[in-house]
């Protein structure tokens, strides 16, 4: 039958020319569901079968029947697969969680294949009885190398059992350098020790004892006891645990940076002061150029005026007539006067 299905799902499945009918329904934890699929004698060579799709599963055959009257019953564990008058019903009893997901009443005729109806069943599970949880961590650091006990309490109503399958305990870590926490620790589904007090409605309380050995400076962190029961996970406050050679790994690690920026501003500053000189030695050599250049034009300029403020003489040269002489009895002489003279 198995190996028929799959052959007819690789032809395809489609609609009754009937009214298809798809309805969702909520029940509650524990109770009895009971789904219906039409059934006509006048239907010939044709059988129905109750399927069930959840997700991330392969589709599950629940049972089949012929369209004639038959008596054959289908029983996997609490699902029961008959007829009735007229019906092939799906008989669901004390529901699950997982009872959650699709039916459908297939119907099959020779090489077609068409979905009569579909339901999609919503389990509503139970609220947990759990009050508080609490997880005792020791509170002083340790050291790497010792064992540390994990404690978890959990309180609950005595009074108030909904959730069967009893409950787990896990513990998780959160690193600091952790995206996500880590599960370090998944607990069976019964307590080490578990106490009630003989006062009417007072909590139950279990204690889940677990211990971490050769504690590391990777193991610190906030740790979370959580406790998963009627289909969630309840997680308790966080409780954080110190491990003494993680902070010395970090004052080791605060002292190497502030050694590193101390040597990275001496570097930076002796670059300054290196760049700083060159500037000055620059500029002390564009001064000493310059003076000598304004000392060089002043000489020029001082000479130049020197120039200009020379003053020349030109000789005279005088000549004297004899006959003029002899008149004033004077003798003659021809005199001969030159005069050179250069004043600043």
């Amino acid at each position: 039958m198995l190996i028929m299905f799959y052959s007819l799902l690789m032809l395809g499945v489609g609609r009754s020319t009937d009214d298809h009918i798809f309805e969702t329904r909520t029940v509650d934890f524990g109770q009895n569901v009971t789904l219906t699929c039409e059934r006509s004698t006048s239907w010939s060579s044709t059988q129905l079968f109750w399927i069930r799709l959840v997700s991330r599963n392969l589709p599950e055959i629940l049972g089949g029947t012929f369209t004639f009257d038959y008596d054959g019953v289908n029983k996997t564990g609490h699902i029961t697969a008959k007829q009735e008058p007229g019906t092939f019903i799906l008989h669901i009893s004390e529901t699950k969680l997982s009872d959650t997901g699709v039916y459908y009443c297939l119907k099959v005729k020779q090489l077609h294949m068409a979905l009569l109806n579909g339901t999609f069943l919503r389990i509503k599970g139970p609220e947990p009885d759990i009050t508080a949880i609490n997880g005792v961590l020791p509170s002083d650091p340790v050291r790497p190398g010792d064992s540390v006990p994990l404690q978890c309490s959990v309180l609950s109503d005595s009074e108030n059992k909904t959730c069967p399958g009893g409950l787990g305990v896990y513990w998780f870590r959160a690193g600091s350098h952790e995206s996500h926490p880590s599960v370090i620790y998944a607990h069976g589904n019964s307590g080490d020790e578990c106490e009630t007090s003989p006062e009417a409605r007072s909590p139950q309380k279990c204690v889940y004892n677990f211990f971490k050995e050769n504690i590391s400076s990777s193991d610190a962190g906030t740790y979370h006891c959580a406790v998963a029961t009627c289909g969630q996970i309840l997680f308790g406050n966080g409780t954080k645990l110190d491990v003494e050679g993680n902070d010395l790994q970090k004052n080791t690690v605060l002292f190497l940076l502030c050694a590193a920026l101390a040597m990275s501003l001496t570097v930076i500053v002796s670059l300054i002061y290196t760049v700083k000189r060159k500037s000055c030695g620059c500029c002390n050599a564009a001064v000493v150029l310059e003076a000598n250049a304004a000392t060089a034009r002043g000489d020029q300029e001082t000479e130049q005026r020197e120039k200009n403020s020379l003053v020349y003489s030109a000789p005279a040269f005088t000549k004297r007539n004899a006959r003029t002489a002899e008149r004033r009895n004077i003798k003659t002489a021809d005199e001969e006067t030159v005069y050179a003279d250069v004043r600043t």
